[in-house]
């Protein structure tokens, strides 16, 4: 038994367990399929009734088997047996000579007994000394069911181990929560990370300093818990980790777990909701079971907003699935003991549709904001994506941290991506500064676009962008003038770019008046040239009705209002909250507040088009420039127009 070679033992033990049973089921089916083949190779013959008696009469027939109105039956073997007759040695050769030569008959036959009762058939048999088998046709109650039952039972073993082999494969948390549902619906789908597939730490992390020094103080804890726990220190049960797209809450999180060293437990907040009732809550359940009974341990909760948004907006109430599932995640973190050592970290770009309960203290007590990058981050974040890419010498990084103000973690590495996959295509060998200018048009603007403009078009569109770089230049505390070009891209034909000197943390009533006539530059400079107006001010129109509303109903920034603040125009979480919310101001305000708007539009277009009228030269010949260049930075323009 144990000369078995080990390698071929290895292969057996290796063998997967669902393979195992798909051979043996082959097997099974192979030897059916061979005995059915078997007996249906073995020749018999099909006999009528009347023909069956003559047979038996005669002495042809040996035995017969019985099964309801069926019969089965063999012939006699010889001649010698069925008449009894001795025969000599020379006639019994002869004839097993022509037996031989001639087709071998049928050995067995069958027919069917018929509907009335034949007395003169036992004693027929009898008298002919023919043996008789019989058997009933009924099947055992037992054999009935156990066949009726069969198929079920082989579906159910189905889904059974298809459920187990899935769940070991996904290495997960399932079957560590205990039984939470059939086929595992309710076990958590949270992906658990070992400590050696964390890699992440906080020096990985560029920027973000202030959340790491809050971060570390959770990762001391975790190391080295005694140290709190020995002063009565209780630190937060969870984190939330707010900010918009890109910011890097993931990022952070991960770094976190690979600060630590612990079981880093990831899963996303629709993950615990499904059709069913009650698995969301089951899902959370077994997640935190597990987290604890792998503690310290981390666990992260990203789109946190998915599953904890205020309760009682959604249209089953108080039993809705996703309102069960957050009173689960409530009561489970209100069940951390001060012995464990689990800490909940949650991601969210929406905190404020987050339900009060949630964030209360004790719950995710601890808030860590992740704006968006400043100059000084978005330098060292760029460095950190540049360093894995083959880059020219000549690459001025202060330059691309201040053409990138607004771009988030996520957008400057898709820049330095879109920068090389640009230089590739033009067969370089390294990335040059030319590559993230024309990357950085492409995220902000889009593509170029395929469609040739007519001469008639192309003038109207140099004079509108000539009216917005004019007005850019001009203007004094306006943000400086970075390039206009006249190409069409996404769905601008043209566009005008300006790159703020500093990070701005503040913005004054002067400044936004400045960037509202910006906007409305190039639709005075088509009325100042054509004495007529086209669709392409939509956008900047809009942009400016925006912000002129925000500065008269949330800045405070109209005369005749002062320093009330409205509502109208803010963005509500919630489509039923803003169709019953009662508004906190007359009819007759909002007509102020719609005049308000009006009258700073009204000035900054009149501001702006007397500029270009006192300018008129300057934005022909700007506007001759565009049509034969397309593209102008500001240091061209503020070359040919002598304006320094």
């Amino acid at each position: 038994m144990n000369d078995i070679p080990p390698e071929k033992k290895n292969i057996v033990d290796k063998t997967p367990q669902w393979l195992r049973l798909l051979l043996f089921v082959l097997l099974w089916i192979v030897i059916s399929f061979g005995y059915s083949a078997y007996m249906a190779g073995k020749k018999m013959e099909d006999i009528a009734y009347s023909e069956f008696k003559e047979k038996v009469a005669a002495g042809d027939v040996a035995k017969i088997q019985v099964k309801g109105q069926k019969v089965t039956g063999q012939y006699a073997a010889d001649e010698e047996i069925r008449s009894g007759e001795t025969k000599n040695q020379e006639e019994t050769a002869a004839e097993t000579k022509n037996k031989e030569q001639q087709p071998q008959e049928p050995a067995v036959f069958s027919t069917v007994l018929p509907g009335f009762e034949d007395p003169e058939l036992m004693a027929l048999l009898e008298k002919n000394g023919v043996v008789i088998d019989a058997e009933t046709e009924e099947t055992n109650w037992l054999a009935k069911i156990f066949i009726s039952l069969l198929p079920w039972l082989l579906l159910i073993g189905f889904f059974v181990y298809a459920n187990k082999k899935m769940t070991d494969q996904m290495g997960g948390m399932g079957g560590l929560g205990g039984k939470t549902g059939p086929f595992g619906f309710g076990k958590s789908k949270a992906k658990k990370i070992q400590k050696q597939e964390v890699d992440v730490t906080f020096e990985d992390v560029a920027g973000l300093e202030n959340a790491k020094n809050e971060l570390k103080e959770m990762v001391d804890y975790l190391k080295e818990p005694s140290v709190y726990l020995d002063l009565g220190a209780e630190l937060p049960k969870g984190i939330l980790l707010a900010g918009p797209p890109g910011t890097g809450k993931t990022l952070m999180a991960q770094a976190m777990a690979g600060q630590a060293n612990v079981p880093f437990y990831s899963i996303s907040g629709s993950e615990f909701i499904e059709m069913f009732v009650g698995v969301g809550a089951s899902r959370v359940r077994d997640m935190f079971q597990v987290a604890k009974k792998n503690a310290p341990s981390l666990i992260f909760i990203d789109e946190l907003d998915s599953i904890g948004r205020v309760r009682g907006t959604g249209v089953g109430g108080g039993h809705d699935e996703r309102e069960q599932t957050l009173n689960q995640i409530l009561s489970e973190i209100d069940g951390f003991s001060k012995q464990e050592s689990v800490i909940v970290l949650a991601a969210t770009n929406r905190p404020d549709v987050l339900d009060p309960a949630l964030i209360r203290p004790g719950r995710f007590d601890r808030r860590i904001n992740l704006e968006m990058p400043r100059k000084a981050a978005r330098k060292k974040i760029l460095k950190v994506h540049i360093s894995k890419v083959k880059m020219a010498e000549d690459i001025d990084y202060d330059q691309l941290a201040g053409a990138t103000v607004g771009f988030s973690g996520a957008d400057i590495k898709n820049l330095v991506n879109e920068a090389t996959l640009l230089a590739a295509r033009k067969n370089k060998n390294q990335v040059e500064m030319q590559d993230f200018h024309e990357s950085r048009d492409k995220i902000i603007m889009g593509l170029k676009r395929e469609d040739r403009l007519s001469d008639k078009e192309k003038n109207r569109i140099a004079y509108h962008e000539a009216g917005h770089a004019l007005a850019a230049l001009l203007l004094p505390g306006a943000d400086p003038l970075s390039k206009v070009t006249i190409i069409p891209r996404g769905r601008s034909l043209g566009a005008t770019e300006q790159l703020p000197e500093e990070d701005r943390h503040n913005l004054s009533k002067k400044y936004l008046l400045n960037r509202i006539s910006v906007m409305v530059g190039g639709r005075a400079a088509e009325e100042e040239v054509f004495n007529d107006v086209t669709s392409g001010a939509g956008d900047d129109l809009k942009n400016a009705s925006q912000l002129a509303r925000r500065m008269v109903c949330q800045w405070g920034m109209s005369e005749k209002l002062g320093l009330m603040v409205f509502k109208k125009g803010e963005p509500h979480p919630f489509l039923g909250r803003e169709l019953t919310e009662e508004k906190d101001y007359s009819e007759a305000t909002a007509q102020i507040i719609d005049a308000e708007v009006t009258e700073i539009l009204h000035k900054c277009h009149e501001q702006v088009k007397t500029i270009l009228q006192e300018n008129r030269e300057k934005l022909d010949q700007l506007a001759k420039e565009l049509l034969e260049k397309e593209t102008l930075t500001s240091k061209e323009i503020e070359t040919f127009l002598q304006l320094k």
